[in-house]
This record gives C-alpha cells, sequence and structure tokens, in this order.
C-alpha cells in the first residue's frame, strides 16, 4: 500500500479488562524508555545527531531487547518513534530555530499490524505479559453511519494500518487512534482501479502455515518445505557444551578465557545460522506468492519446550523475531494463530484425535490420509488463520477470504482447491 494513500485517524474508547490493564501500562513505560535510551544516543548536539534508522536500530536493538520484555516490532517502533523526532529537531536546527533532545513521557505506545489486530469490535495488543484483548466501546449500530467509525473504519475501502494507544488519566480510559489508509486513491487525476475479476470471485489473500519443531526440520511449511534442522542445531550445541564441559574441568585461566572465546564463536554462529533459515522461509514464501506468514502463537511454544533446552526456547523466539524483523519493508506479515491441536488434527478431513499422530507421522484415523506430522501441522496452522477471516475477523488487506498455500495450489477454508497452474 502507497505511503502517498489518503489517511484518517479514527479514536476508539476501549474497554480493557480490569486484570490487564496493567499489562498496558507497563508496555507504556518500556516503549517509552526505548524512544528516550534511542533519543539519548542519537542527539549530539556538539557533535552530529544520527537520523538513520537502520543504524540506530543495529546499535540499540539488542540491547532495548534484553532491557525490556517487549516484542520486536514494539522495540522498532520506540526506535523509530525517537529517530523521527531526532530528524525533525535536525530540521529546525539548520533553520536556526532552537531546539533540544526529545524527551518522551507522554502516555502512548504505537501499534501496527504485526504488534496488534484491528477487528471488527475489538483490538489485540501486544505487551510484555501476552496479548491484550480489549473491545470497542461503540455506539447502537444504527448510529455509527454518520461517525468517523462507520465512515471509515467499517467501511471496505479504508484499511486499518497502524495505530496509537493513548491513555486519558483523568477518565481513567484507553483510546486507540487507528490510523486507516486508502488503496484506491488518485495519483495524477487518475484513480487506482483493482483488477477486475469475475462476479463470482471474491477477493482474497493466501498465507503460509509454518510449524516450528525442536526435532527434526527446525520448520516445516504448508507448501512442503521443510527448512533447517533442529537436529543439527542442537547438536552443534551440544558439542559447544561438551567443549565447555571439559574446559571448566580444567579450570585455569587459559581454559577460562577459552570459554569465552568458544561462546562467542558459537552465538555467532547460531545467529548466522539462523539467518540463513530465515532467508530460506522468505525465499520460499515469496515462491508461494503468499501475503502473509502464519505461526503458532510463541507463548505456547515456549510453554511446549519449557522443561527442555534454554538454547531451544531462544532459537524459536529468535527465529520468529528475525522473521519479523526482515519482512517489516516488505509486503509480507507475520501473525499467529491459536496451537490447540494442530498437530492431531487431519488437515484433510479435520477428524482430531491424538492417536492420529506418532511422533513424525500422521495417519488420521477417520479418512486415512497420511502425512509428515509437522507438514500436516503446518497446513492446520495455515488453515485455521484462513478459518479467522472465514468467521469475520477483519483481514490484513482487507480480504474478504483467505486461503492457505500447499504444494501445488492452493486451499480456501470452503475445501476448494485451485491448482498451481490455475492461479496465474
Amino acid at each position: 500500500m502507497d505511503d502517498d494513500a489518503p489517511r484518517r485517524t479514527v479514536p476508539i474508547k476501549l474497554d480493557v479488562p480490569e486484570q490487564r490493564r496493567g499489562d498496558l501500562h507497563q508496555t507504556k513505560a518500556q516503549f517509552l524508555h526505548c524512544a528516550n535510551r534511542t533519543s539519548e544516543w542519537a542527539w549530539r548536539y556538539d557533535d552530529y545527531c544520527i537520523t538513520s534508522k537502520s543504524k540506530a536500530e543495529d546499535t540499540l536493538y539488542d540491547d532495548l531487547r534484553e532491557e525490556t520484555d517487549l516484542t520486536a516490532n514494539l522495540v522498532q517502533k520506540g526506535i523509530r518513534r525517537a529517530i523521527q523526532a531526532v530528524t525533525g529537531g535536525v530540521e529546525k536546527l539548520k533553520k536556526g530555530e532552537k531546539t533540544s533532545q526529545p524527551h518522551f513521557d507522554s502516555w502512548s505506545v504505537v501499534y501496527d499490524k504485526r504488534s496488534a489486530t484491528f477487528n471488527a469490535d475489538h483490538a489485540t495488543l501486544s505487551t510484555p505479559n501476552g496479548r491484550v484483548t480489549a473491545e470497542y466501546v461503540l455506539p447502537p449500530v444504527d448510529e455509527r453511519e454518520d461517525t468517523p467509525f462507520g465512515q471509515y473504519y467499517e467501511s471496505d475501502d479504508w484499511d486499518a494500518s497502524s495505530a496509537t494507544l493513548q491513555y486519558d488519566e483523568q477518565e481513567g480510559t484507553f483510546f486507540l487512534h487507528v490510523t486507516l489508509k486508502n488503496p484506491d486513491y488518485e495519483v495524477d487525476g487518475t484513480e487506482r482501479q483493482e483488477a477486475e475479476l469475475p462476479d463470482d470471485h471474491e477477493k482474497n489473500g493466501t498465507v503460509l502455515g509454518v510449524d516450528l519443531n525442536v526435532t527434526g526440520a527446525l520448520a516445516v511449511t504448508s507448501t512442503g518445505a521443510f527448512i533447517g534442522s533442529a537436529d543439527y542445531l542442537n547438536h552443534k550445541r551440544d558439542q559447544y557444551e561438551q567443549r565447555r564441559g571439559k574446559l571448566q574441568q580444567t579450570g585455569t585461566r587459559s581454559a577460562h578465557l577459552t570459554i569465552k572465546s568458544i561462546g562467542s564463536a558459537f552465538s555467532e554462529w547460531s545467529l548466522d545460522w539462523l539467518h540463513n533459515r530465515v532467508n530460506d522461509l522468505i525465499a520460499e514464501a515469496h515462491n508461494a506468492d503468499v501475503d502473509g506468514i502464519i505461526f503458532e502463537n510463541l507463548d505456547y511454544i515456549r510453554e511446549n519446550i519449557a522443561n527442555g533446552s534454554k538454547f531451544q526456547q531462544w532459537a524459536y523466539t529468535k527465529f520468529v523475531e528475525l522473521i519479523q524483523y526482515k519482512v517489516e519493508s516488505t509486503a509480507l506479515f507475520v501473525d499467529f494463530v491459536n496451537p490447540a491441536y494442530t498437530s492431531q488434527r487431519c488437515s484433510h478431513c479435520g477428524f482430531t484425535h491424538e492417536d492420529n499422530r506418532d511422533d513424525k507421522q500422521f495417519a488420521c484415523q477417520d479418512c486415512g490420509y497420511e502425512a509428515n506430522a509437522d507438514y500436516n501441522a503446518a497446513k492446520n496452522i495455515a488453515n485455521r488463520y484462513c478459518g479467522y477471516i472465514h468467521r469475520g475477523q477483519k483481514s490484513r488487506g482487507g480480504w474478504a477470504t483467505s486461503q492457505l498455500a500447499l504444494k501445488s495450489g492452493t486451499l480456501n477454508v470452503n475445501g476448494d482447491y485451485t491448482p498451481t497452474e490455475l492461479l496465474g
């Protein structure tokens, strides 16, 4: 969607559950910490100010991730808010105007589609303690037509792209100021038109489901791509731990220095390995011509291996963070679904039973469908997201429906299969 598209901002009052209000206040405090730390680093009045977003992120991102419990996207938003303010300050200095280092203390948090979902009657907002679901406080349906919510938010012509969360301290009320864009805007007097579609064809989007694993392939997609080897990653970690253990037994200063050296080398190697696997997954998404990449909820992933290796938890989380970071400048998006029973459900007929899965093999006890268990789970992840859209949840890009990418085509939630050769 073009950055020059017309925009409208719609303020929406939120009904936040009492027990989750503190999570939003915590998010604000950590978000402003990211912005102020960045402003302090970037504002160098006696030398020169840093106005490069990429340079700021390269320098500060890892530290701010350590200092806060925010998601990758919110940390990036905090950095970028500060750099934007610093850039404005530099422009004032060039004009000979007086100004000072930007400081952020007003109650606000910036969200976009990677850290929030904007639904028909509620929003979900990322916090350090998981997502908060907040219902919209709206007038009756028959009274909305002449309100900004009815004119823009509920209109198919406008798409929610981002929002700023604010808090009215006097009323004790949260407000979400949602920014919407209109993709059908005029360029040089000519209105942009969607490609004409048959009357019975709905505008839709396609998503790639991804199942992450502790053993076998690190990531398996709904198109049948097996990306990376979790077993190999774990093997390299075990090799490092074994060598570190032997050096610790030695107990010499030289051994201690060697431990630090090999630890640093392994950290660099593992991060580089994950970067390469991320590139493989993004390439698969582009090859499949999808709009979004769908994972299981990260909270579940952490719980699923809570008793396992901290390294595995880190690898899972870092892999998804890198995906989110790398797609931010592209048309792709990342989203998450509830993972309940995705490993036990048959992606072919929908029958769910714990006996369907035996380690890496899936064999439906009802219809007889057989497949790799992780591939079956990846299809279920994508199909569940499509189901959300089918049931009326507000989609990315204003889709009417959604479909999942398969090995040789697409499948919508109604079970209608389209071969690859007919997609072009």
